[in-house]
């Protein structure tokens, strides 16, 4: 399409047709030439392309749900401005269904194909309203639009938004309910909303600044896409002066898939220039839409693919003028789309001729063309989305089935580390450490050993019908049983204050308690797994004196009897704890009774390891110190312990944290690729057993392969849900130069970076910041699939992710070449700026715990750390001291700790007695508000 301006292009880009009103000479009749196929050799995915409108300018030709029809705009003549019109796919003359009032934009058919809609502004004047002054650059106007149903022969007009002003418009319509999505200026910015058929039940979608538009619903309906342009700066000051006018001015689009209630937005798209009329293919798994981004300053835009993670870029036509408004038919065998390609014959003359109006060959015009969709196998990878390409792939093996979840332990983790060791080797990486793996030993499971028994009366019971918790303290005690109802206490509800041990004495006793929680309570099931938790109910039994618990599955006898639970690692309640089958516990309700209860547990060492590389500085001028960039490798093999849910399956971490290996995969890439100029060493670390307490990386920090000093470490963990081109980076207060470094990169990137908090947090960047390293952790939020066996990799944003692996290389390459080290900030611990309030109960230490609960360490909880000027950091400790009471109550884990914490006031003193340096010593403190960290 030479010669066609961009001021034409990218108004339809808009789904509004050219601003001016233009002559078009009248339809000619055909000549006698057949027909050929206007396919271009290098489009693969095309075939039988053939013309169905001649002359002026027609566009937005969407289908009717029967596949028979097209409804369309066209300025044609004698049209002033553009109508609607219906044409049947066979070709022929298209028929007019608009009032020829006003101007109007954007039909489709409602679902059933009985209605159309369309966007008019024939209420606010039956002329055609007056274009833009375009003598200070490019614009398109916010005409008054208003959307309208109509019959498909143009009568009984309806207008669905009749009570707002402004912009109502680019409306497009769900095939399964036939609800509506479009956009509109109702709320003072172009946002998307979403309403029924009839007009009702408007919900918007949309609420960043910027334009959003032109979205199209996937054929299941379970999602939407579309294009949007996010100004920032002085662009968006731009953008709002502007939009005040009712004017907007496109200069820049990228395209966004989100659920179709707008949640879980994303974008797919960071190409140059504008991209735009995005459709879904018929498996809602890519997207084929009209770019310029290969010549950015022209008005050349072809069609491209793309899948919905932002992989796989492909080019499909290439005609060399304006190919756009691609739409699959109903089907998924036929496109239509919008072109200036031309159908040409030799005239008698001899010279070209189009097709149909006997025009020269060359005018302007803009046609709707029909194609049969070829499938054909996609080419070499496009330079745009090779790291999005490279990243999905990654999280694609590492969060498939045969990974077996990455489980310490697992083959699947086995191979997982050699697909690091590989990869870190063909970017020309040398071993961080011999052999490539940092080894260490964990407790990855307990066993019972023979000694666990249970004796009630003096009568053993079977092994069958009893199995003690995973948090079971080990011991023996013989003594009287007690019944204490459900055993809860305080839980944080509406039955806050609820105490089933008021008024019973459980002192030297054994603890008689349901499993579970009331039925009468109603909880949801987060709250119903907190309240019910067997090891708070045991540390309950515990602080009042009890020294065993028996439980039973016996509350609610209308429900089935649950089996016994499984053994898992987790924190001991520091009393011997037993589940028993409904028919040992049937005697226990009545009458009283004894019990001996002995409890061993075992338990399992596993090795596994860091996988740790090195990029070795190649700059002449070596400075001193190292920098490690990390992320997990592993994550939950089959749930269990950790996981939120009860499914025993495969729980994949595709973004937990596979997209993390991915994107430090992407890192190590890019500064291998610019080794020459690295000042300092760059270890690039994939650090074990994160999920098991971040073991592996506080081994590596108690362990580094080097002596050299580490100046900062970046942590990637959950970087693969990125939404709304949002990424946190939390630890951004560890050093006071870090938002300085990280703000410019992530501007460069086009990525809003949150940046600041502390450098703790439950992930491997916190024990290098309790080491006294300046770190960042990479983060996009946390989501309903955490820690599930939903989180599989087609969640996944790969282009998100490729953004942030290069935004991590590229801070690392700053602080790699600074000559002054990063200034390290101790600040006080606090939640993630990620997001929400919560109310919190009980009371503070300030204390930043170990998240180490290896089963084999000594009684008590140890701290990383403390909160400057927390209770606990002025009564004196500090990290590494080991928590054995408060006041007294024993502490022997972690949990004990927290249950202690929340069963106090703030203002309350206390004394505090703790192990450091093998010596027991005691300190006064005073309890002080509950925060982020405890």
């Amino acid at each position: 399409m030479k010669g066609v301006t961009l001021y034409l292009l990218v108004a339809a880009a808009a789904c509004c047709p050219p601003d001016a009103a233009k002559p078009v000479a009248p339809v000619a009749a055909k000549p006698a030439a057949e027909a050929k196929d206007l396919r271009l050799p290098e489009e693969a995915h095309l075939k039988n392309v053939r013309q169905l409108t001649f002359g002026g300018n027609n566009a937005e030709a969407y289908w009717a749900f029967g596949g028979d029809r097209l409804i369309l705009q066209s300025d044609r003549q004698p049209y002033k401005c553009d109508q609607i019109e219906i044409l049947p796919i066979t070709g022929g003359e298209p028929k007019r269904v608009s009032s020829g009032k006003g101007r109007t934009t954007c039909a489709y058919f409602l679902k059933g194909d009985r209605e159309i809609i369309y966007a008019s502004t024939h209420e606010a004047g039956p002329a055609c309203p007056t274009p833009p002054d375009m003598s200070k650059g490019y614009v398109w106007a916010l005409f008054e639009y208003d959307i309208y149903k109509a019959r498909p022969d143009g009568t009984g007009v309806i207008n669905l938004t009749p009570n707002t002003r402004g912009y109502d418009a680019e409306a497009t319509v769900c095939a399964k309910d036939g609800s509506v999505v479009f956009t509109s200026t109702r709320t003072g910015d172009l946002e998307l909303f979403r309403m029924d058929a009839d007009g009702k039940n408007v919900k918007q979608l949309t609420t960043a600044p910027g334009y959003d538009g032109g979205a199209f619903f996937s054929a299941d309906c379970s999602k939407i896409v579309w294009r949007s342009s996010r100004p920032a700066g002085k662009d968006l000051e731009e953008y709002k002066a502007l939009l005040a006018q009712n004017l907007v001015k496109p200069t820049r689009m990228d395209l966004y898939v989100a659920n179709a209630d707008g949640t879980d937005a994303r974008q797919v798209t960071y190409l140059p220039g504008a991209s735009f009329a995005p459709f879904f293919f018929p498996d809602g798994k890519r997207i084929i839409f009209s770019s310029n981004y290969v010549n950015p300053r022209s008005p050349e835009f072809d069609l491209f693919a793309v899948n919905i993670d932002g992989s796989g870029l492909e080019r499909i036509t290439y005609s060399g003028g304006f190919d756009g408004f691609p739409v699959f038919s109903p089907d998924g065998k036929t496109l239509s789309f919008s072109s200036n390609r031309r159908d040409t014959v030799k005239g008698p003359d001899g010279k070209d001729i189009y097709r149909v109006t006997g025009k020269p060959a060359g005018d302007k015009d803009t046609n709707v063309f029909l194609a049969d969709w070829v499938a054909a196998p996609m080419p070499a990878a496009a330079p745009e989305t090779e790291s999005a390409d490279r990243f999905a792939a990654t999280v694609k093996f590492l969060a498939d089935d045969a990974r077996e979840g990455r489980g310490v332990g697992t083959k699947g983790l086995v191979e997982a580390e050699e697909l690091v060791k590989e990869s870190l080797s063909a970017l020309g990486l040398e071993p961080g450490v011999p052999g490539w793996r940092q080894e260490l030993e964990i407790t990855t499971s307990i066993k019972r050993s023979d000694k666990t028994a249970l004796a009630i009366d003096g009568k053993p019971i079977a092994v069958e019908d009893f199995a003690p918790i995973a948090g079971s303290g080990n011991g023996t005690f013989s003594g009287p049983i007690v019944s204490v109802g459900w055993g809860i206490v305080d839980v944080g509800t509406e039955w806050q204050g609820i105490d089933h041990f008021k008024g019973i004495d459980v002192r030297g006793k054994v603890a008689l308690v349901h499993r579970f929680t009331p039925p009468d309570m109603k909880l949801e099931p987060a709250q119903a797994q907190r309240v019910g938790d067997l090891r708070q109910k045991a540390l309950a039994a515990k602080s009042r004196g009890a020294k065993a618990m028996i439980v039973i599955d016996d509350g609610d006898p209308k429900q089935e009897e649950s089996p016994l639970p499984k053994l898992e690692v987790m924190s001991q309640a520091g009393i011997p704890v037993v589940v028993v089958t409904r028919k040992v516990g049937a005697a226990l309700r009545t009458g009283k009774h004894t019990a001996k209860v002995a409890v061993t547990l075992e338990p399992v060492k596993t090795k596994t390891g860091n996988m740790v590389g090195v990029i070795k500085a190649g700059h002449a001028q070596k400075l001193p110190g190292v920098l490690v960039v990390g992320a997990h490798l592993d994550h939950l093999g089959m749930g269990g312990h950790g996981a939120l849910d009860t499914d025993h399956a495969v729980h994949n971490g595709a973004d937990d944290n596979a997209s993390g290996i991915a994107a430090l995969l992407e890192v190590a890439r890019t500064l291998a690729s610019k080794k020459a100029e690295l000042r300092r060493d760059v270890y690039i670390v994939a650090f074990g057993a994160e999920e098991l307490g971040i073991l592996g990386s506080t081994h590596y920090v108690k362990n580094p392969p080097t002596k050299d000093p580490i100046v900062a470490m970046l942590n990637l963990d959950m970087v693969g849900r990125m939404r709304m081109n949002q990424l946190h980076v939390n630890g951004g207060d560890s050093a006071k130069e870090w938002n300085d470094i990280i703000a410019p990169v992530c501007t460069a990137q086009r990525v809003d970076c949150k940046i600041g908090g502390s450098g703790y947090g439950p992930s491997d960047h916190m024990p290098f910041y309790v080491a006294g390293v300046p770190v960042v952790f990479m983060f996009t939020g946390s989501h309903r699939e955490y820690h599930t066996a939903k989180d599989d990799s087609d969640k996944i944003n790969a282009s998100g992710g490729a953004k942030i692996a290069a935004i991590t290389a590229e801070a690392a390459l700053i602080v790699a070449n600074r000559t002054d080290k990063l200034t390290y900030v101790k600040v006080a611990g606090q939640a993630p700026i990620t997001g929400g309030d919560v109310r919190r109960k009980g009371a503070s230490l300030g204390t930043i715990p170990s998240y180490n609960e290896d089963p084999n360490a000594p009684r008590g909880a140890t701290i990383s750390d403390v909160r400057p000027d927390g209770p606990a950091a002025k009564a004196g400790l500090k990290g590494g001291d080991r928590i054995i009471a408060i006041g007294t109550a024993e502490v022997a884990s972690v949990a004990d700790l927290m249950f202690v914490l929340e069963s106090n006031k703030p203002g309350t003193e206390t004394t505090i007695t703790y192990v450091r340096d093998g010596k027991t010593l005691t300190a006064k403190a005073t309890f002080g508000q509950p925060s982020g960290r405890r």
